[in-house]
């Protein structure tokens, strides 16, 4: 049996963040078969009782996870994709902030959700509808910077589909190591806007994620 994830005081019920918090991890860990009522509450050394008096049903805690997904991770880039830029350049190093700092980007949510869509039709659904929303911010960036609509899809579908085969490639995060990982990130940028970065970009761009 695993640990309880909180030390609890006498009649305490749990939050509901807390039981949203072990649904996460047992999804990251096992995949949605693990979120259940029984096990969770045995984690988390509560009583099913205190489940119920947070969520209707699992349905309701299920829900409860894909609205932290859609919040994280599709909230998140369309705000990076909107932060402030001189340059498509400049842009496109904002975008890979997320790839590089989880608590903007969940890659390994987005990995488990990736999984448990395909055996969920409505999440299924709402995968594709992330997806073009994820594509069509990238999109209207690239037209920001005078790029015409057409070629702006092409590139943003190339940025997204790049970084979202790489999440789907590797399920616990990036193995390799950040500092050659981070080197070829002006490269990439330079790929993918037809741009030079300048010294003065890349610079900024490190020093957000030092070594």
């Amino acid at each position: 049996m695993n640990e309880p994830l909180i030390e609890k005081t006498s009649g305490w019920r749990g939050t509901r963040e807390v039981w949203i918090q072990a649904a996460y991890l047992a999804l990251l860990e096992s995949g949605i078969d693990a979120v259940k009522v029984m096990p969770l509450a045995e984690r988390l050394g509560l009583s099913r009782t205190s489940f119920y008096g947070h969520f209707s049903d699992r349905s309701d805690l299920l829900n409860a996870l894909i609205t932290l997904w859609q919040a994280k991770n599709t909230g998140n880039l369309i705000k990076r994709t909107e932060a402030y830029a001189e340059t498509i350049t400049e842009a496109i190093l904002n975008i890979f902030d997320l790839w590089l700092s989880p608590e903007l980007f969940d890659s390994r949510l987005e990995f488990a959700v990736r999984n448990w869509a395909h055996t969920d039709p409505d999440l299924a659904r709402k995968l594709e509808e992330a997806d073009q929303v994820r594509v069509e911010a990238f999109q209207a960036m690239f037209e920001r910077y005078g790029y015409e609509a057409h070629y702006a899809n092409i590139r943003a579908n190339t940025v997204y589909q790049t970084q979202i085969g790489y999440i789907s490639m590797i399920k616990d995060g990036p193995q390799e190591p950040l500092e050659p990982r981070l080197s070829r990130m002006p490269v990439y940028a330079e790929i993918f806007s037809g741009q030079k970065v300048t010294d003065a970009e890349a610079a900024r761009f490190f020093s957000r994620h030092p070594v």
